[in-house]
């Protein structure tokens, strides 16, 4: 007598008391609209096959129907918790198109706004990682703390969420004059609050049995695989675009980056820790160095590009991010690819699974500060 079967819609598994076939999402199963299922024999994870694509949007088709400026806030949309990393390296590549030299006040004015969009990131990423290990200080206090940095982002940008700040010429708005002085106590602040967060979270004995050599990516997995940003340097691999290559004025700021040899959970939640830090420091002394000057170049409303292909990489919140436009010399591109770390750390999510208790699956998943929106585009 043959066994019944359960389908998942990715693969049919016979049914018995130890074995069993899950769908994980794609209600939402932490952050954003994704599905991955996984089969398990007893509480252990025998195999994962991620699913995405729930909020696919064609943006990089939607970008051959509109001007240069007008894919902007189409492509922010993506990624809402990195909006001005993701437009960067896109204004970057159709201003190497249009032959437009940035003035630097806007280079600087764009590393601000960057890096204070990586601290806010990385405070939502906190939060939701924080109630995937049952611990609801973590989802509270830095989801509070966030709004502080969302309130800086504001004094510059015009809004809280979406600024479409970044054009191509430069950024829409100059610092008002209390810019400084604001940011200067809210780094004052938030650096006595990481000190709390370590005490009771990162530091902590729940913590650490919870992360410690629980989804472990080795070096030279990490690298085979082509993971980015804090996945790949919790794996011991020190590589940044903002050193490796520099953009905007990043050679002229002096900062660390964090790399852990563990490749665990825990050394992922680390690299996001320390990544804040040094995204304070990167700020301040951008402000101090910050010439007077214009913020943009002015274009024209139906600026054309020149007929020829450019390639832009930045270092966004979660790691490499790049587009690469080709254009026919019209005023719209003929046609963009985008290249995001959300999509390439998502590879990684099987590997680590694989092996894994089911208990250990959420602190795993979110390790990776996976973006399926992002990932979709």
């Amino acid at each position: 007598m043959s066994l019944p079967t359960q389908s998942s819609g990715l693969f049919t598994e016979q049914v018995s008391e130890d074995k069993l076939v899950v769908s994980i999402g794609p209600q939402h199963p932490g952050a954003g609209h994704f599905r991955f299922t996984i089969r398990v024999e007893g509480d252990t994870i025998t195999e994962c096959i991620p699913d995405p694509g729930y909020v696919h949007r064609g943006g990089e088709k939607q970008t051959e129907y509109r001007t240069y400026i007008q894919s902007i806030p189409m492509i922010e949309r993506s990624s809402l918790l990195d909006v001005t990393n993701i437009t960067l390296p896109y204004c970057m590549a159709a201003e190497e198109l249009m032959g437009i030299q940035v003035p630097p006040r806007a280079q600087y004015l764009r590393m601000i706004m960057s890096e204070n969009q990586r601290i806010i990131s990385h405070l939502y990423w906190l939060g939701i990682q924080g109630i995937f290990l049952g611990h609801s200080t973590m989802f509270m206090w830095p989801l509070g703390d966030r709004d502080i940095f969302i309130d800086l982002g504001q004094m510059i940008g015009g809004a809280r969420i979406t600024y479409s700040y970044c054009v191509p010429g430069g950024v829409r708005n100059d610092m008002p004059p209390n810019f400084k002085d604001r940011a200067m106590k809210v780094f004052e602040y938030f650096e006595s609050r990481l000190k709390d967060y370590e005490r009771i979270f990162f530091r902590s004995p729940l913590f650490e049995k919870r992360t410690r050599g629980v989804g472990v990516l080795s070096r030279s997995d990490a690298i085979s695989l082509g993971v980015a940003g804090q996945v790949l340097r919790a794996s011991g691999v020190k590589s940044d675009t903002r050193i490796d290559e520099p953009y905007c004025f990043y050679k002229d700021i002096s900062f660390e980056v964090p790399v852990y040899d563990d490749g665990d959970t825990w050394a992922r939640c680390m690299v996001h820790l320390e990544e804040m830090r040094q995204s304070m420091s990167i700020i301040r002394q951008c402000l101090e160095k910050m010439p007077q000057g214009q913020i943009k170049v002015k274009l024209s409303p139906q600026q054309r590009a020149q007929a020829g292909e450019a390639y832009c990489r930045t270092e966004a919140a979660r790691g490499a991010m790049a587009f690469h436009i080709i254009s026919d010399g019209s005023t719209k591109p003929y046609r963009t690819k985008w290249s995001v770390p959300s999509f390439r750390n998502l590879i990684a999510l099987p590997k680590l699974l694989v092996g894994s208790h089911v208990a250990d699956m959420p602190a795993i998943y979110w390790s990776l500060d996976y973006w399926p929106v992002e990932a979709d585009r």
